[in-house]
């Protein structure tokens, strides 16, 4: 799981407009039936059926509800990503290689297969330079962000609840040139095996307060499976007043009773060569892609929808998505497969489907973002404005930010909600405060 002038939030209580007749640019699909700034009603949804995954339509009552009001936003619009994160993609393309068992092989920096080469008709290789193209999408210093996760029953929000902060740490593949000197090949720290730190403190309900958890992800996790190396998890209990270890196997489970697991966040945050990988097409897709809203915690009026589960509210726009097929390698996996799709410029998640073991659809997955061009300088909470600052060597983070991440339990009709605030990929100011960040030891607080 991603605050503008009070004029851009006020877009979404107006009454609905009828659409507009003239025809659509030219860049977009022939009879496409919206242009940018038409704003659709609950009357007007059979005209998105054709630009929705047919699963998201067909259980489209969580998402669509009298008194919605979607504003059309632009069409396959350029989002800019960090020059940065350009320079290291042109620098390297063309040496990244798919090898044993969907490995990723000679990756440095930037994104690894440039999306010229990836051919989902006739490469059978084209799903896993997709995924790899996601785990690697230009993510900022990470993610530094405050959340709250919400569960829901039928439209009954329950009293389970968490909220807290989270932050990942990339410590290797950096963009930034600084960390390619005297033989170092883009790590923070030399010679460190971790890919990436990721720690999450939760600071309510007063019974959770002070959990804190910290998780490793190594480079060896890009490899071959017999040479992979497993994620390590360690969380501090309150309760217990100790560290313990959590074991990789839990990363599939339910967190704390919800219907999220760990790997649900983003729509897969798991580890690719642990699955097989399918493109089964592109597609031309309406989403929730960069909001308007302010939202919590800046105002507790954005309308969720009955069921708490939309986003029907908000500004969406057409975009060009890949749709590939996971199936884990793994027997004991809770899921038989889940299909993603995933946007074809900034490789951010969209939706996605995961399926049971029956091959019966489970759960749905969707997101809503916020793109930091728009935003930097129009945070009302913000020193200046400015909510994701630039850094040495990336003076305009240019980022899409995943601000929501929303799951339904089609079988149950419960769900979570997870919303993000302050999210930006700005690093710490010295390695000091890394080292002190990822040190496990700092988890027990001194308690």
């Amino acid at each position: 799981m991603r605050l503008a002038a009070l004029t851009l939030c006020l877009s979404l209580v107006l009454p609905s407009v009828a659409l507009a007749q003239d025809a659509p640019a030219e860049d977009v699909p022939p009879g496409f039936p919206f242009k940018e700034g038409d704003v659709l009603s609950f009357d007007d949804i059979n005209k998105l059926k054709d630009y929705l995954p047919p699963v998201f339509w067909e259980h489209r009552e969580y998402f669509f509800y009298e008194g919605m009001a979607i504003e059309m936003g632009p069409s396959y619009r350029d989002y800019g990503l960090s020059d940065a994160f350009i320079a290291a993609t042109q620098k390297h393309a063309g040496q990244v290689k798919i090898g044993r068992d969907g490995a990723l092989a000679n990756y440095i920096a930037g994104q690894p297969f440039l999306n010229e080469s990836i051919d989902c008709k006739g490469d059978p290789q084209a799903g896993l330079k997709i995924i790899w193209n996601f785990a690697k999408r230009w993510d900022g210093d990470g993610s530094h962000t405050n959340w709250s996760y919400t569960y829901w029953d039928r439209g009954e929000q329950l009293p389970l609840y968490y909220e807290g902060a989270a932050k990942t740490v990339y410590l290797a593949n950096r963009v930034e040139p600084k960390y390619y000197v005297d033989g170092n090949q883009g790590s923070i720290f030399r010679n460190d095996k971790r890919q990436y730190a990721f720690g999450v403190e939760v600071m309510a309900p007063f019974d959770a307060r002070g959990i804190i958890l910290l998780q490793y992800r190594y480079k060896a996790a890009d490899g071959p499976l017999d040479e992979a190396k497993n994620d390590d998890t360690w969380v501090y209990v309150p309760d217990l007043r100790r560290t313990r270890r959590i074991s990789t196997a839990q990363r599939t489970d339910s967190v704390q009773g919800t219907d999220f697991t760990f790997d649900d966040l983003a729509s897969f945050s798991g580890i690719p060569p642990q699955y097989g990988w399918e493109c089964l097409g592109e597609a031309d897709i309406i989403v929730p892609m960069n909001t308007t809203s302010l939202a919590y915690p800046y105002t507790d009026d954005y309308n969720f929808g009955p069921y708490g589960f939309s986003f029907a509210n908000d500004r969406w726009e057409l975009r060009k998505a890949w749709i590939i097929r996971f199936d884990p390698k793994n027997d004991d996996h809770p899921y038989h497969h889940k299909d993603l799709y995933i946007d074809q410029q900034t490789y951010e998640p969209l939706y996605s489907f995961a399926y049971d073991r029956k091959k019966e659809l489970w759960k749905i997955i969707w997101h809503n973002h916020r793109y930091s061009e728009d935003w930097n300088g129009n945070d009302p909470k913000a020193k200046n404005g400015i909510w994701y600052k630039g850094w040495e060597s990336v003076e305009k983070p240019k980022d899409i930010r995943l601000i929501s991440d929303i799951i339904v339990n089609v079988q149950t009709g419960t769900g979570n909600r997870i919303e993000y605030w302050d999210a930006h990929g700005t690093p710490f100011s010295s390695k000091g405060k890394i080292r002190r960040y990822i040190d496990i030891g700092r988890l027990n607080k001194g308690r």
